[in-house]
Formats: structure tokens, C-alpha cells, sequence
């Protein structure tokens, strides 16, 4: 998998975490120059392919959007893909609840892995507040 995505972009990669007033959750945005070869490629299908079996994972259908409340007091990452050919740009847009899932829900879900549970032991239920 890695070759393939060598050859597919240009290694002009933009990370922008965004900072808006929220009470928990993190959106963030990356961007990717495309090459031709990746430009033809369907990066919609490609996530979607890739994220299928993760339980923690969503891949938003195309043309729909994520936002933070969605994944708010929950474990869950979700996904959106925005491919522009014209600009030879891929956009993935992906966000989080910072509290579960950027800290403490990944430290439960890795040990889940690492001692041979259920990786969704202990994460379906949600926090009350906030």
C-alpha cells in the first residue's frame, strides 16, 4: 500500500488542525497535491475500501460532511474525502471527539488489542457531559 501512495501524490502535504469554539472535538483538514496517476485514482473508493472493518472508523458517503457533534462522547473517527481533479487536490477532512478518542478511548482500545479483547470493549458507552 505505501508504493501505491508513493507515486500518487507530489509529498506536498498540508496538515491544518482548525481552532473554532467548540466544547469538545477536533476538526481537522488535510490537503494533498495530487499527481496525474492520482488524480485517476477514486480516492472516495479507496477509503471506503480501507476503513470498512473498523469499528471506530466512518467513511462519510460522498458529498457529506462530518461535524464534531456527530462524534461527540464517543470513540468514533469520522471521514470525509474531496478529490479535485481540476485542481489536482485531495482533501480528507476528519474529526474527533479530542477526549475520547484523542486520548483516553485510544489508550482503552490499544490495550483491548494489545490483551487479546474485544478492540470495542469499554467504548460503546457514551459520557454524560459535557
Amino acid at each position: 500500500m505505501a508504493q501505491l501512495l508513493d507515486s500518487q501524490f507530489t509529498h506536498r502535504i498540508r496538515f491544518l488542525p482548525h481552532l473554532v469554539p467548540m466544547i469538545r472535538g477536533m476538526l481537522s483538514s488535510i490537503h494533498l497535491e495530487l499527481t496525474d496517476a492520482g488524480a485517476a485514482i477514486d480516492w472516495q473508493q479507496i477509503f471506503e475500501t480501507c476503513y470498512e472493518s473498523e469499528a471506530f472508523i466512518d467513511v462519510m458517503p460522498k458529498g457529506i460532511y462530518p461535524d464534531t457533534r456527530s462524534v461527540r462522547a464517543s470513540n468514533r473517527l469520522r471521514i470525509a474525502v474531496h478529490q479535485d481533479n481540476e485542481r489536482a487536490e485531495l482533501t480528507v477532512i476528519v474529526v474527533q471527539d479530542n477526549l475520547v478518542k484523542g486520548a483516553a478511548g485510544q489508550a482503552v482500545q490499544n490495550m483491548n488489542v494489545m490483551f487479546g479483547f474485544d478492540e470495542t470493549m469499554g467504548l460503546n458507552f457514551a459520557p454524560i457531559v459535557p
